[in-house]
């Protein structure tokens, strides 16, 4: 079932305010701070903002990109992140409709969100978000996504296990850690929220579009060039996309694999 025209609005509209939480969040949790106290303010002046200098994405675009207060340059991930996680809502509501599904997804969407954008700045992925999801979609997954909880908590251990196995390996040949445990907990995550049939897809997917992005890098700054891309976002890109078109992203892989 797909959504309707008022319902997908509505739920962009919830996507633009989380989004301007979703930016206290990842310019706070990383630093210890509180995303409570105190209220949001300027980071460059610290003068507090009332609410009419909070509205999501209007704001940005009347200010022209700067403080009302000290006029500094406000920085683009504000109006990205929460441009971001309004269309992904939007999807999520036009893809699912008004349906336990939505729900299932609006809250995978609200834990990935931040997770890339942190993990893209900071390179951690907090516990609170990813062991925190562990604990809501071995919690609700049943309900959402009609889940038994074996298949959520198989989904969990195994996406653990098995990029700890691949870091653990790539180490013992190489001595440099490739993958750091954020995203071990990570996939298990998205394991807890998808159950372990999306494993496989999750891999493949963020896999090869860190690849790609990868090459990207090379080509433009050289091969002798030491990156440290962070392989959380490419794990929730891969998810993302199998929560919106994972049964046919199979089909395309088994007609691909093994053709008529």
């Amino acid at each position: 079932m797909t959504g309707g025209l008022f319902l997908t609005l509505w739920v962009v509209i919830l996507g633009l305010v989380c989004g301007s939480f979703f930016n206290v969040c990842i310019y706070r949790i990383p630093r210890g701070l509180s995303v409570v106290s105190p209220p949001s303010h300027c980071p460059r002046c610290g003068r507090r903002l009332p609410f009419w200098l909070n509205i999501p994405l209007l704001t940005f675009v009347l200010l022209r990109g700067r403080c009302y207060f000290c006029r500094q340059p406000i920085s683009w991930r504000y109006p990205l992140v929460e441009g971001l996680t309004g269309l992904l809502f939007g999807l999520a509501a036009w893809r699912f409709g008004f349906s336990r599904e939505l729900l299932g997804a609006l809250v995978l969407i609200f834990l990935l969100v931040p997770i890339t954008f942190i993990d893209l700045e900071f390179q951690i992925i907090p516990d609170t978000f990813s062991l925190g999801g562990v604990v809501v979609g071995l919690a609700g997954s049943w309900w959402w996504a009609g889940l038994a909880w074996s298949e959520s908590l198989l989904g969990a251990v195994c996406g653990y296990a098995v990029l700890w196995l691949v870091a653990r390996g790539y180490y013992m040949v190489t001595g440099v850690e490739g993958m750091g445990g954020g995203d071990f907990k990570l996939l298990a995550l998205l394991g807890a929220f998808l159950g372990w049939r999306a494993l496989l897809p999750i891999i493949l997917l963020s896999s090869l579009s860190g690849a790609v992005v990868g090459v990207g890098l090379m080509l433009a700054y050289g091969r002798d060039g030491k990156y440290a891309i962070p392989f959380g976002p490419f794990l929730a890109a891969g998810g993302l996309l199998y929560l919106f078109c994972g049964p046919q992203l199979v089909a395309l892989y088994w007609r691909l694999l093994l053709p008529a």
